[in-house]
């Protein structure tokens, strides 16, 4: 009888804890949007999907593991957003068109991602995220650990004047400086071995680019609409020219192409009105269409 009553309190504990458990598990379930307190956060299962307020100073709850595509797309409102601990994805143009935001805060225990003065990276910093669009100050240095920068990770950054970017940067994103129009000068280190599509498209204030001899493409509209460029040096590294990249170069008077570049795409030189002057090999295949009727075309060999 006594054995018989102590494998019934057995049995009633484990079915206290099973009970206990399964509780703990639908609080844990609950507690996402439970914590929010707002239907500002639009939540899929622990993924943020969209963030639909107007609060200058957000802060992302614990517990949410994804920030998704465009979550706070073109939030005007935004200055300031927290990014917590349990975060491990952040989807692409999540913080796209956000104009007022001057800064991205990462709790320090998050295992995927970090901040450095409002500026987003990966963990170990190697990767430069996101700078964000209204962040105050005219110049920035690129911390010596990065490697990579971002697809548009400077995008609409109109603040920013002077940009440097260490030797240790091997990779540049696509648009990663699209419309930084207060851009005067940036130096493209030589660890640097292509410079990608959109790269400086619209920085109509950059007047003069070195590109270095590692560098052996030009993306499609790498500098195009840079209106205040009226120098440029393709070293003879260089193997392509994609299409539409130096297009609405307006500032350009003269361009000389190394007979190392094979191919030039359409457009390329298209509203280079001012461009008097081509040198370029007779190898090297292009376009009707590749610089302005106006200019007079020498070859170099």
């Amino acid at each position: 009888m006594i054995v018989h009553r102590r494998f019934l309190m057995q049995g009633v504990l484990k079915m206290k804890r099973k009970i206990t458990n399964t509780a703990m598990l639908l609080c844990a379930t609950l507690y996402i949007p439970l914590s929010l307190f707002s239907q500002d956060f639009q939540m899929k299962g622990t993924m943020l999907g969209l963030y639909s307020g107007n609060a200058a100073n957000v802060t992302i709850p614990e517990g949410v593991t994804e920030i998704g595509f465009n979550a706070f797309y073109e939030n005007s409102s935004l200055t300031s957003v927290t990014i917590p601990s349990s975060v491990t994805s952040i989807g692409k143009d999540a913080f796209y068109g956000c104009i007022s935001l001057t800064s991205i805060i990462v709790d320090i225990e998050n295992s995927a991602y970090s901040s450095v003065d409002g500026v987003l990276f990966n963990k170990n910093r190697t990767i430069l995220i996101l700078y964000p669009q209204e962040k105050q100050g005219i110049t920035y240095v690129i911390p010596s650990s990065v490697i990579s920068i971002e697809e548009e990770a400077f995008r609409g950054c109109i603040n920013l004047v002077s940009i440097t970017i260490p030797s240790s940067v091997t990779s540049i994103g696509e648009g990663a400086f699209f419309y930084c129009i207060s851009l005067t000068d940036v130096t493209i280190p030589s660890s640097v071995t292509s410079i990608g599509k959109n790269t400086f498209f619209w920085c109509g204030s950059l007047t003069s680019v070195t590109i270095p001899s590692s560098v052996t493409s030009i993306g499609a509209g790498a500098f195009g609409m840079c209106t205040g460029l009226t120098s440029i040096t393709i070293p003879s590294s260089v193997t392509s020219i994609d299409y539409i990249a130096f297009v609405g170069c307006s500032g350009l008077t003269s361009i000389t192409i190394p007979s190392s570049v094979t191919s030039i795409g359409y457009a390329a030189f298209a509203g280079c009105d001012n461009i008097r002057a081509v040198t370029v090999s007779r190898r090297t295949i292009m376009d009707s269409d590749t610089f302005p009727s106006t200019a007079l075309i020498t070859y170099s060999d």
